[in-house]
């Protein structure tokens, strides 16, 4: 099988992790100040605070920007629940809005919601690997006053006119699922830029005279994530390299994934579309290629939320699907991923690589 993810961790990795046994400290030492310090640095944040999960760097996010009493939070259609969910565990109230061609929060209709519904929060969310255009946004925030917490789960490293995801909101939020670019097997974080921000944000997490929750990463996940990190620019180098290949195979085949203007796209997911998308993703997986199909939902349907029209959603919906793009992919790997698929629409076999 060629699967869909592959997280893959050397002798490096696996010697830090027998270090840390030996050391007695498994939590809250050196590796967790390192990830923290070199994420911030990397992201372009002035700090960066360690979660045990994408789910919970969104939650406390929209607390510490004073979501909890039915304040409105703008979310785009397409996105893994966690978005959603994590507005109403704050005690806010999702706004649904369409996804523009890049499957990114549809910019119009943003400015629509944010007149009928004046909410606290927007969320954007860099879908697959792209950022979106947070320019725009973040002009909107200004003229309307809103804040805005970025959705950076699946776009580590990924950057819109040289500033990388998680460094334009007000607050940012990652996760490190097994999954994500840099993967630790669990955990997230918030990145903040803001002084009065990142006091809000460390109320949450650390115990005092503040109601707080224990949601620490250990030091184990620290040290991977450290590691990995290191070596995350390098891989998505490759991911952008498997996503050309792809493009250029199967060009006029499939709707292929579009590159915002000054937009460095990291392809954490390569998403295809095609009318026949089920039977496609059926005989990939029969033919050892693992496909998948990222997201049969849209989050108002998920959570029944108040919403504007999402004509791109869903038509998205119904045809998109993600093949493997992962770093550790072979060059015959590739060349069976694209024989594959024209087998899928040709049972013939006709135009291999």
């Amino acid at each position: 099988m060629i699967n869909i993810v592959e997280p893959v961790f050397s002798e490096e990795e696996k010697q830090a992790l027998v270090q840390i046994i030996e050391s007695g400290r498994i939590t809250r030492g050196r590796w967790t100040q390192t990830f923290q310090e070199s994420f911030a640095d990397f992201v372009g944040s002035k700090a960066c605070f360690t979660v045990c999960s994408g789910t919970v760097a969104l939650f406390i996010g929209l607390k510490a920007l004073g979501v909890g009493n039915g304040e409105r939070v703008i979310v785009p259609a397409m996105s893994f629940m966690a978005t959603v969910d994590a507005v109403y565990l704050a005690g806010g109230v999702p706004v649904v809005v369409d996804v523009d061609e890049y499957y990114t929060m549809d910019l119009n209709q943003l400015e629509d919601a944010i007149k009928r519904f004046s909410p606290k929060v927007v969320i954007p969310v860099h879908l697959y690997g792209q950022m979106c255009d947070m320019e725009s946004i973040m002009e909107l925030s200004n003229r309307y006053g809103f804040f805005v917490l970025e959705d950076a789960a699946q776009a580590h490293g990924a950057s819109y006119k040289g500033k990388k995801a998680g460094s334009w909101g007000h607050l940012g939020a990652f996760s490190f699922y097994a999954s994500k670019n840099v993967p630790m097997g669990e955990g997230g974080a918030i990145t903040v830029n803001d002084e009065d921000l990142i006091r809000e944000v460390r109320k949450w997490i650390d115990f005092g005279d503040h109601p707080a929750f224990n949601v620490r990463i250990t030091e184990f996940q620290a040290a991977i994530g450290t590691l990995q990190l290191k070596k995350l620019e390098e891989r998505n180098t490759k991911r952008r390299s498997n996503a050309n290949f792809y493009k250029k195979h199967l060009k006029g085949l499939f709707d292929l994934p579009q590159e915002r203007e000054g937009s460095f796209h990291v392809y954490h997911l390569f998403t295809l579309r095609h009318p026949e998308r089920d039977s496609i993703v059926e005989f990939l997986k029969s033919k050892g290629v693992d496909a998948r199909v990222y997201y049969p939902y849209l989050l108002h349907e998920l959570r029944n939320s108040d919403h504007l029209p999402t004509p791109n959603a869903d038509l998205f919906k119904r045809e998109v699907f993600s093949i493997p793009v992962h770093p550790f992919l072979s060059e015959d790997d590739l060349k069976t991923v694209v024989d594959t698929l024209k087998e899928a629409l040709a049972p013939a076999g006709e135009g291999k690589v």
